[in-house]
């Protein structure tokens, strides 16, 4: 599955770290381009947790104010209870890219799932079709043994995606072992979507590159602010649901802290040092998966700039292509 090329083209991408402030970027980057170069910008999400409903403060969702300033797409488009495939998301990013084109408008993707980058700039590998008798019979094993039984096999028949996967994510190791069985080959051997050639790749992939103590003193902020906000007691609304939480959501960053700490596993204080640390480690991956991207061009930052002086500095440096 990929975008078709001249589609691609017309797409506009802002990414970077959590909490560098990419979101307040691109909506005075959306107003500078209609200003200045008469673009009519709508937003498309490249995150996958603001894809699900009422998990907003966790993952810093856009406020309403936000939304009504420049037309937003998805966001808000799951129930905590689904899962979302990667393929999937291109499906959706996709459909939403035309209806946008078809308007007159362009879109710009925002957002740090370097996995959803990476996705819409190179496809993804599909692979075969489900096997339900198989995937019952490796889901009844990991019943018996455990998931991470599963994933030690992995590790041996295809290191690479194991690397990649947690040992607790039974569906994705499951599918990669799936796969595996169905084809004879291992899932790393025939995901290897190299970059598309300069003509045909979208011209302005940025992703915003700020000081790692900078980002680490807001990222510190940031937890304690949403905090403060009632992040704990939305996370509790979301567990008391009646449909449990989708393993994705289950384990959103944070969102899976907070509720071990509701089962009692840790002090209120102890989970809030944990997410701040694993928030850290996940920011710390994204600059990895944006600069190992030759399609991505960084904008380093100082975190002193403004939303509109960043947009500017953005705007300063758009390359135009026939």
């Amino acid at each position: 599955m990929r975008f078709a090329p001249d589609l691609l083209r017309r797409c506009w991408f802002l990414a970077g770290p959590t909490a560098c402030g990419k979101s307040a970027v691109a909506l005075e980057l959306a107003k500078q381009l209609r200003v200045n170069r008469g673009l009519a910008i709508e937003l498309v999400s490249l995150d996958s947790m603001t894809l699900y409903r009422r998990m907003n403060i966790g993952t810093a969702k856009p406020s309403a104010e936000e939304f009504l300033r420049v037309p937003h797409h998805l966001f808000d488009i799951l129930e905590p209870s689904q899962e979302f495939s990667v393929v999937e998301y291109l499906v959706a990013a996709e459909r939403a890219c035309c209806e946008i084109i078809t308007r007159g408008g362009t879109p710009l993707f925002v957002g740090g799932t370097g996995l959803y980058l990476r996705s819409l700039l190179r496809g993804v590998f599909e692979g075969p079709a489900a096997d339900e008798d198989l995937r019952g019979r490796l889901e009844s094993e990991a019943a018996l043994d455990g998931v991470k039984s599963l994933h030690l096999r992995l590790q041996q028949l295809d290191p690479n995606i194991a690397e990649r996967l947690h040992p607790n994510d039974l569906r994705r190791v499951v599918r990669a072992l799936e796969v595996i069985e169905l084809t004879g080959q291992p899932m790393s051997a025939q995901h290897r979507e190299e970059p598309l050639p300069l003509e045909q790749r979208p011209a302005n992939v940025i992703w915003l590159s700020p000081p790692r103590d900078w980002l680490y003193s807001r990222i510190n902020q940031r937890v304690e602010a949403m905090l403060a906000a009632g992040w704990l007691d939305e996370v509790r609304s979301l567990i008391a649901e009646p449909q449990p939480l989708s393993d994705t959501a289950g384990r959103a960053l944070g969102y899976k802290e907070l509720i071990e700490h509701l089962r009692g596993e840790r002090t209120l204080a102890e989970t809030i040092e944990l997410i701040q640390t694993r928030t850290r480690q996940f920011a710390k991956r994204q600059h990895t998966w944006f600069r190992n991207l030759e399609e991505c061009r960084s904008l380093p930052i100082t975190g002193d700039e403004s939303p509109a002086q960043l947009a500017a500095t953005v705007l300063g440096q758009v390359i135009d292509r026939p």
